[in-house]
């Protein structure tokens, strides 16, 4: 399938996003109106802009949802907070579903609140984090399970954002992962993409999809010793695929290496988010019937538009189909893990 082929297909396609949902806040705050509080001597940060977006899996259903994909929905847990509420008034703005999002008091909508100096435009404050430090509950956890087992197989692919790096993890638990592998035996034509930070080794029989360091990690977890194929017979997966910044990704599958070299549509300026619409592109471009190599190409091509936007950006499809004709492939022999 040709990039014109897969953006044709994306509006008749149902896409779930299954992990940890963030709310990321870009406060830009004018440092001319810091002065000391009368309460503690402290001197305040005086905010005067406000923007919200969403963020982990909800960064990869922003691309979806600008990509074009006909539905998208959420899966995962939040508080029942104002920060809550603001990340559904984001998601809504998209028109990406929330209905199997679970809300509760026992836990905070986790959310990151940066900083911007609005002298500079620079990220020079500390970071205010709202996080989650235990285990989640065992009836969230029973609740995430149900909405997957019993909505799961309606949808032609489920996205996992597996990101918490904490020993707790997120909501992605073991109990979720089974489920998964569950649907996956069920349903073994269905597209599951997983992109997890710090548990990639536990996941069977999908498509993973891990950064470079991330990928090592995993093997020498796994493994005791450094070495992709292996990994990707352990874990019995329908690909290994690891992204390599701007030089591309390498799939890893049947005993084969496959390299889709990265690509150019315009300087960089932020690589945030890059690996998030690195994944929506290729995996809906799987739900659409590419193959995988036609898939990370699409990938590529996504990512090397939202790299050209500050914060986590998107593609539309028209960026799309100007970078699919215009972007420059980069030479495939740049990839160090070629054999």
């Amino acid at each position: 399938m040709t990039p014109h082929d897969i953006l044709s297909a994306l509006p008749e396609r149902n896409i779930l996003v299954l992990g940890d949902i963030c709310l990321d806040r870009w406060c830009t705050y004018d440092p001319a109106t810091s002065e000391p509080s009368r309460e503690t001597g402290l001197n305040r940060i005086g905010v005067v802009r406000v923007e919200a977006t969403a963020g982990a899996s909800g960064t990869i259903a922003n691309n979806l949802a600008d990509l074009g994909v006909g539905r998208v929905s959420l899966l995962g847990v939040i508080g029942e907070d104002t920060f809550g509420d603001e990340l559904f008034a984001c998601l809504a703005k998209r028109d990406i579903g929330v209905d199997l999002v679970v809300r509760s008091s026992s836990v905070q909508t986790f959310t990151y609140t940066k900083y911007i100096n609005q002298d500079t435009g620079v990220e020079d404050l500390p970071r205010t984090d709202f996080i989650n430090t235990k285990p989640l509950l065992p009836y969230l956890e029973a609740q995430l399970v149900h909405n997957l087992e019993s909505f799961g197989h309606l949808f032609d692919a489920v996205l996992v954002c597996d990101q918490a790096e904490t020993q707790a993890g997120g909501v992605v638990t073991p109990g979720v992962r089974a489920a998964l592998g569950r649907l996956v035996e069920q349903h073994p034509e269905k597209v599951v993409w997983v992109d997890s930070r710090a548990r990639a080794e536990h996941f069977r029989h999908v498509y993973l999809k891990p950064n470079e360091e991330e990928a090592k990690a995993a093997s020498e977890r796994l493994l005791g010793r450094l070495d992709f194929p292996a990994l990707a017979e352990a874990c019995e997966l329908r690909a290994l695929v690891v992204t390599e910044g701007e030089r591309g990704a390498s799939a890893y599958r049947d005993g084969r290496h496959e390299f889709a070299p990265g690509v150019v549509f315009a300087p960089a300026v932020d690589i945030c988010g890059a690996g998030d619409s690195f994944s929506a592109g290729a995996a809906s471009a799987l739900a659409c019937g590419a193959e995988l190599m036609e898939a990370l190409h699409f990938g590529n091509l996504v990512a090397s538009i939202t790299v050209t936007k500050k914060g986590t950006g998107t593609a539309y499809p028209e960026e799309v189909r100007l970078a699919a004709r215009l972007a420059t492939r980069l030479p495939d022999a740049t990839s160090p893990n070629r054999p």
